[in-house]
């Protein structure tokens, strides 16, 4: 069977330079496109990309951190006591428990906060 069009002619002139620059911009944005959707980049340890509002910076040293988790703990056992001397029964029972996890925690953060004072 005979083609009744011929094949086009093939040339060794390059392509002008406006269009070998739009054919490689297509070809970068093809090729990145690509890349998104076909290998996502792995979150590293230190970016934090969750829903939370509320974030940790993570340049801050552990006696900052230790001093602020004591001071919420103190605040923390302050309200709850307030609140379990104003229950009766099953209730202030268990308020009472929740005062003891608490104080038991701010123990252990404040002996934690001491030992980083001593380094």
């Amino acid at each position: 069977m005979v083609k009744i069009t011929p094949n086009p002619p093939v040339t060794d002139e390059p392509t002008s330079r406006a269009q070998s620059a739009r054919n490689k911009k297509l070809d970068d944005a093809a090729t990145r496109a690509l890349d998104y959707y076909l290998k996502p980049k792995p979150q590293s340890e230190t970016s934090d990309k969750s829903d939370s509002i509320l974030r940790i910076d993570p340049g801050v040293d552990s006696e900052c951190l230790l001093a602020n988790l004591s001071e919420n703990l103190a605040s923390a056992n302050a309200m709850i006591s307030d609140l379990a001397f104003d229950l009766d029964g099953s209730r202030r029972r268990v308020a009472l428990g929740i005062l003891q996890v608490i104080e038991v925690s701010e123990l252990l953060a404040n002996r934690a906060l001491d030992i980083v004072e001593v380094r």
